[in-house]
């Protein structure tokens, strides 16, 4: 009886925090489908009569067709380029012994203490006297620059970790450094891999501050920057606005249901491990 009424417990505890989490993404969908004065009248109502309206008009009138393009073309290139740069480099600090290897590394982890705010106008600088404000790449080259520190931390303890012999069984067999990497760690680290992708995904479908100040053309806007200058058109329309702000967070839920199983597993590989 102890035990049924303690697993009781923590699932009654698990369920309420669960709905605690989950109700204000319930309560913004449905304000997404009312017209404003349903929302002032009582927020956390049913509507009365599904307004897709909202959602056609938030796409069509407010652009978040091309600002959805926008985040795209920023993301992909994004994620991409801090997953594969990290894997290398984690592999590498992880698994390799180098001359310097330690202090580059403890290099690398610097960049996890420096605030974006404290290097953003020499930063602005540079992008300048490179020709690249304006453009999609005055986004894409500092973001990955800002999430590999992170990125080769992550990797590198994962590599770390992995047993040695699979690495010297495949280099027995013939197998060189690169195909050791490809063909045997790299499937290996799938978790960890996912767990950098849902992050870094986030990080910058979310990011505000960067092309606020290097994307200051509005056909370059991304989603979380045309969600500003949306809401601020729209200020009382308050099913609109939610509208967009559902629009803009439907790829970060499709983006984590589709690799939740691997991101949890890449959380919690190193308690498994340890």
């Amino acid at each position: 009886m102890r035990k049924i009424a303690f697993e009781s417990l923590k699932y009654a505890i698990l369920i309420l925090f669960a709905l605690i989490a989950i109700t204000p993404i319930i309560v913004m969908w449905m304000a997404a489908l009312k017209t404003s004065g349903e929302i002032f009248k009582d927020p956390f109502s049913l509507p009365s009569a599904l307004h897709w309206e909202n959602l056609v008009k938030a796409w069509t009138v407010g652009r978040f067709n091309k600002y959805l393009g926008n985040s795209i073309i920023v993301t992909i290139p994004t994620v991409a380029g801090v997953v594969g740069l990290s894997c290398l480099a984690g592999y590498a600090f992880g698994r390799l012994k180098f001359f310097g290897s330690k202090v580059i590394f403890y290099i690398f982890l610097l960049g996890l203490m420096v605030p974006f705010q404290s290097i953003m106008i020499p930063m602005y600088y540079d992008l300048q006297k490179l020709k690249l404000l304006g453009s999609y790449w005055a986004m894409i080259l500092p973001a990955i620059a800002l999430g590999l520190p992170f990125g080769i931390f992550l990797m590198q303890a994962f590599f770390r970790d992995l047993p040695a012999e699979l690495a010297d069984a495949a280099r027995v067999d013939g197998c060189s450094e690169l195909g050791v990497f490809l063909k045997i760690m790299l499937p290996l680290a799938g978790p960890a891999v996912s767990t950098l992708v849902v992050f870094q995904f986030m990080w910058t479908w979310n990011a505000f501050l960067m092309p606020l100040l290097f994307l200051n053309e509005e056909t370059l806007r991304p989603l979380s920057l045309g969600l500003m200058f949306f809401s601020g058109r729209y200020t009382m329309n308050y099913g609109l606005v939610a509208a967009g702000v559902t629009l803009a967070t439907l790829p970060l839920i499709v983006i984590y249901l589709l690799f939740q199983r691997q991101f949890m597993r890449g959380l919690t590989a190193g308690a498994l491990k340890g």
